[in-house]
């Protein structure tokens, strides 16, 4: 499906913007910050104020550093921007609760499992969840071998994670011929 086009009278009113970066600490230890932001276009009014346009309606950081094989082994949030002062970040050491979580091991559903409506902060929730793709493709061809696997005889990480690296699909003819399987013949019977 093609991208719809964009309507010619369109006004931007609100931009997201969430930003993943990740950084090597050595000794196999790698700090993760995301950072979402909101920012409105137009002056709000809000229950502390009117907040201007250009300043963040909110800002909030969450840091978890990771060892290389994907596990939390600390994580916290702070929030900078907030719609109510004085409650927003008050959800205490929530996030801490990911220690101990692997990023690729049910990670998703165990944030929400743990932090999800009123155990945390619905803005933090959400942004955990682009945490694991994103380290991916920080340990990529530094971390994970992504050329030939980890030496165990199993394929390189990514073949079967998306439909461009299907297993039996022409990337990986082309790119990954080692790993390389044919789909089954069908048989019209």
């Amino acid at each position: 499906m093609a991208l719809p086009p964009a309507a010619p009278e369109r006004q931007l009113k609100h931009r997201r913007s969430i930003d993943v970066q990740v950084f090597s600490c050595g000794n196999g230890r790698w700090e993760v910050d995301a950072r979402l932001t909101d920012i409105k276009t137009r002056d709000i009014p809000m229950a502390g104020g009117v907040r201007r346009a250009g300043e963040p309606v909110h800002e909030m950081l969450l840091r978890l550093v990771v060892d290389e094989q994907l596990n939390v082994l600390e994580a916290g949030s702070q929030t900078l921007w907030m719609p109510y002062p004085g409650t927003c970040e008050n959800h205490g050491d929530a996030y801490a609760q990911l220690v101990g979580l692997n990023l690729l091991r049910g990670f998703r559903l165990k944030v929400l499992e743990r932090l999800r409506g009123v155990q945390g902060c619905t803005h933090l929730t959400e942004l955990a969840q682009v945490v694991p793709t994103a380290v991916i493709q920080a340990f990529a061809g530094e971390v994970i071998d992504t050329r030939e696997g980890d030496g165990s005889g199993e394929p390189p990480f990514q073949i079967d994670r998306c439909h461009a690296l299907r297993a039996d699909g022409e990337v990986v003819r082309q790119y990954y011929p080692r790993w390389y399987r044919a789909a089954p013949a069908h048989n019209p019977d």
